[in-house]
């Protein structure tokens, strides 16, 4: 599968962690009807580390904590963030970003995780919790994110179905909706926040939403060993008529030298990385041609 450049802070290769499956409708631990799910992405991506706050306890605050209700205001909270982007790119390329750049840098790096809270457990457990943007705090260096679960849509024959703050939907494509909705419902805010920085809005905007929801979850599936289930599961939930998102999951597949398939998808945007080193663009760009992608996913599995 394709990683894509700037994915997540802290890899861009699959970690050697595995656990053993999480079913779908496990019974729920004391902690949340999703608990499970977030131990399982610590367990195969350490570099994101999920944890719930209990009744009455407070989010954390202070040097590195980011609340995202505040991002999504837009005003200090938001240039304190992207500061630490543009002193990344900086340091870490020798040239500073435009201003747009890095605060697209800022958006993926933050909606990135942040769609994997509600992504992960519908597609280990098959329960979407709900997590408007008071409910989740992000420590970027560090791979945190502290959150408060008090919803969650689940099936008729989850266990958790007779929890208190369960919604349960009569179906497949009703929890698909679900997770639509509250993914929307968390990035809507954070997008009016960054678009202005950014210069984007509107379609430009959710069709970033979009790509942040299939390559994350396209991700951490593969490093569950459930690639390709992943795949058709994000198929099935953006088919290309599910506004506000914008495209469709864009799976297809190449041919590699020696036969083998090469999974890939077409992004809906471009994240401008190319402006900070124009040679290097990410596998699932738009920029990069078919040639390009087979041979970076081919010098990727090789290493």
């Amino acid at each position: 599968m394709s990683v894509p450049t700037l994915s997540a802070d802290t890899a861009t290769t699959a970690p050697t962690v595995t656990a053993a499956p999480v079913r779908p409708g496990a019974p729920a631990t004391a902690g949340s009807p999703v608990a499970d799910a977030y131990a399982r992405l610590g367990e195969v991506f350490p570099g994101l580390g999920v944890t719930e706050l209990g009744a009455g306890e407070t989010a954390p605050r202070g040097a590195g904590w980011a609340a995202a209700a505040r991002l999504a205001e837009g005003g200090p909270d938001l240039d304190a963030f992207l500061a630490w982007d543009e002193t990344q790119v900086v340091r870490d390329y020798g040239t500073r970003a435009r201003p747009d750049v890095v605060a697209g840098f800022g958006l993926h790096r933050y909606a990135w995780p942040a769609c994997l809270l509600i992504t992960v457990p519908w597609f280990l457990l098959r329960r979407v919790p709900r997590l408007p943007v008071e409910d989740v705090t992000f420590h970027r260096e560090s791979g945190r994110m502290a959150v408060r679960t008090t919803t969650f849509a689940c099936l008729p024959d989850d266990p958790a179905a007779a929890l208190p703050g369960a919604r349960v939907v009569p179906d497949e494509e009703a929890l698909r909706a679900e997770v639509r909705a509250a993914v929307a419902e968390h990035l809507e805010p954070v997008l009016g926040g960054f678009g202005p920085r950014m210069r984007r809005r509107g379609r430009a905007l959710w069709g970033m939403a979009t790509d942040e929801v299939v390559e994350g979850l396209w991700y951490v599936a593969h490093l569950f060993g459930e690639e390709r289930r992943a795949m058709r599961e994000l198929e099935l939930l953006l088919p290309g008529s599910t506004r506000p998102y914008v495209g469709t999951a864009a799976f297809r597949e190449l041919t590699g030298p020696d036969g083998e398939s090469l999974p890939t998808r077409d992004r809906v945007s471009c994240c401008l990385f190319y402006t900070v080193r124009p040679a290097d663009t990410c596998v699932t760009c738009p920029r990069t041609c078919d040639t390009d992608r087979i041979a970076k996913l081919t010098a990727s599995a090789a290493s």
